[in-house]
């Protein structure tokens, strides 16, 4: 792929294009950087793309072409050079000081090689044909304000429950609502916290002036993350420290997800594989969970994928110790009618802040809810009166007797279900109101873990229903075996 050339320099006000077409064969590499010599004074950087999209036969793949920008400071791997994405959301962008495309950083048009990313997510048999036109536009260049990041507290109940939705879009990437919608809905879902996880930028971190805070529906903690994107799988980055990128471009293959894994943990996020039996192309996870702080069992409206998702995570637990992995859940919604908040975290921790409810996840102290309607206590008691509640171990022997209780409400038509290592052991249907509790009597013998499920009614004989509520495990005994 040949580079795109402009003169030296032209006129302040001026602008220049170039347009350079190509055919990516199928098999070409995931990404494909086309070199654009930028000379000084330059104001402003646009880019607008299209790609053919011919008819495909039945069970074969067409055409679908992402894009994206790195300046200056290079296309390698984790380096500084990033400037944006849009993947396939967008045809064009722009770049200057002031201001950018969504998806995109603003700040100065720098002389040097920038290159434009093209990457092929699907390629028909006959190729994937491209035309790319860049223009520049010469000026003095603007000043970049400064972002204005939403802070790490907002005011709470102390220590208490707090409901957040940790996977969100909006038109900072492949969504269709902007920041302020997004928060909006979030408070009319009834939540604590969102965290802003845009497919492969971080360019929304800077989005949410104003929508935090003092608010007549009640206060909103904004976390700042990034849906890591990836050919293998996606990893939704909660919590980093506003303004941090994490990279994307490598399959498991290529043995880098640890050191992303860890460059998020860096930031004070948290690794949170998402959707991992998700059925679209390269949504499925392939890197392991030996990297995870949590995993995104519930996405969305509860589908198949998501109670494979489920009966996989389950399937870590008997073995875990005290090494496990927490589940949880988030919308992942893009665009109406997609619900913010169907379904949501339930997280106890010590205050509405960005560390306490990171905290709460890491530590599985959540359960997952279809809605802000459903609530649930849960917990066990056993042996002079020791408790233990969602996320924690209660330290008793084997043998000793062991009361687990939960205190459903907002459930109507819907079963309670307690689940072990060995299954689901207990089920009771909750009354019409869809409000009551459920007590069963075990001991760490025979239970190495219990945890609860609330389900409404199977559509589908012989298929379990969906699910209104999940809660993390208590794990029962010493843990010794």
């Amino acid at each position: 792929m040949g580079s795109v050339s402009f003169a030296n320099a032209a006129p302040p006000g001026g602008e220049e294009s170039r347009t350079v077409r190509g055919t990516l064969p199928p098999g070409s590499p995931d990404y494909v950087y086309l070199p654009v010599e930028v000379p000084r004074g330059v104001r402003e950087l646009a880019v607008s793309y299209t790609y053919e999209k011919p008819p495909v036969p039945p069970g074969t793949q067409g055409n679908a072409l992402d894009i994206g920008v790195f300046d200056e400071r290079g296309t390698a791997l984790g380096g500084r050079g990033f400037r944006g994405w849009s993947g396939g959301a967008r045809s064009e962008f722009f770049i200057r000081a002031d201001a950018a495309t969504p998806g995109y950083l603003a700040g100065p048009v720098r002389a040097g090689t920038w290159n434009i990313a093209l990457g092929p997510y699907t390629t028909a048999p006959d190729g994937l044909p491209y035309t790319v036109t860049v223009t520049l536009r010469y000026g003095a260049s603007g000043r970049t304000p400064a972002p204005v990041y939403p802070p790490e507290r907002a005011r709470g109940r102390g220590r208490a429950w707090y409901r957040g939705d940790c996977h969100l879009h909006s038109v900072y990437s492949d969504g269709k609502r902007t920041p302020a919608e997004i928060a909006a809905a979030a408070r009319a879902a009834g939540l604590d916290f969102i965290n802003t996880s845009e497919h492969n930028t971080h360019a929304a971190h800077s989005a949410w002036e104003g929508l935090w805070g003092s608010h007549p529906d009640g206060e909103l903690l904004i976390l700042t993350g990034e849906e890591v994107t990836t050919r293998n799988g996606h990893v939704v980055a909660v919590g980093t420290e506003p303004g941090t990128f994490v990279d994307w471009r490598y399959r498991a293959r290529d043995n880098r997800f640890g050191h992303f894994a860890r460059e998020i943990r860096r930031a004070g996020g948290l690794v949170v594989p998402a959707h991992p039996h998700a059925t679209c192309i390269g949504c499925n996870w392939k890197f392991g969970f030996g990297d995870a702080d949590a995993v995104e069992v519930w996405n969305g409206p509860y589908t198949p994928d998501d109670e494979i998702a489920l009966a996989s995570w389950d399937g870590t637990l008997a073995t875990a110790g005290r090494g496990w992995t927490p589940a949880m859940g988030s919308s992942d919604a893009h665009r109406e009618p997609q619900l913010v908040g169907t379904p949501q975290t339930v997280v106890l921790a010590e205050d509405l802040t960005r560390d306490a409810v990171l905290d709460g996840i890491r530590a599985g102290r959540s359960y997952i809810a279809e809605s802000s309607a459903v609530s649930l206590t849960f917990g066990a008691t056993g042996g002079r009166g020791r408790h233990a509640g969602i996320g924690e171990r209660l330290d008793v022997a084997d043998g000793a007797p062991v009361t687990v209780r939960l205190e459903v409400a907002g459930a109507p038509g819907c079963t309670a279900h307690f689940v072990t290592d060995q299954g689901t052991l207990h089920t009771v249907p909750l009354p019409g109101s869809g409000a009551g509790t459920v007590e069963w009597r075990t001991t760490p013998r025979y239970a190495t873990y219990v945890r609860a499920e609330v389900r409404h009614a199977p559509q589908v004989p012989g298929l379990p229903g969906a699910l209104a509520a999940l809660t993390n495990p208590v794990f029962l005994g010493t843990g010794r075996r």
